[in-house]
């Protein structure tokens, strides 16, 4: 059994559909061998990092950069991970009222110095609300966990 963690900030009701949609493709009844964890930022620290098999990243861009949250579970969790996890396959997904660039540099420069490995281009939410975020949600969740499955990360 692989072990996916999802580490998701939820602050609106729109995101959190976000998160679940990550869920529910992870979770999709095909994909029997992944067990999959949902934690927002501030529950989630080191030990649920050193026990998955991969990681999705899900973060709103807060004044061109990731969230706090996000960041703050980074600053908990690099030191007690660094050169434990390299190689651990990742995705981010980014909920951007702008451009969500500053955002994606901000993440791919920590999860850079840890040498943890992208598995797929991040997923960038542009713009004002629209409700295909959520199958792209949906899609990057299951890409992800089959992935996992299949051995492919």
């Amino acid at each position: 059994m692989k072990r996916l963690l999802i580490v998701a900030h939820v602050p609106s009701q729109n995101t959190t559909r976000l998160r679940d949609a990550a869920v529910e493709g992870a979770s999709a009844p095909e994909i029997e061998a992944v067990e999959v964890r949902a934690l927002t930022p501030f529950e989630a620290g080191p030990d649920d990092i050193l026990a998955a098999d991969g990681v999705i990243l899900g973060t709103t861009e807060n004044l061109g950069y990731m969230s706090g949250a996000l960041k703050d579970f980074f600053d908990r969790s690099y030191y007690a991970v660094l050169e434990k996890t390299e190689g651990l396959p990742y995705c981010l997904y980014i909920r951007a009222g702008h451009d969500g660039t500053g955002t994606k540099r901000g993440v791919e420069t920590i999860v850079t110095g840890l040498r943890w490995r992208a598995v797929q281009a991040p997923l960038i939410c542009r713009g004002p609300w629209q409700d295909s975020f959520v199958g792209d949600c949906r899609d990057l969740g299951m890409a992800m966990a089959a992935g996992l499955e299949a051995g492919i990360f």
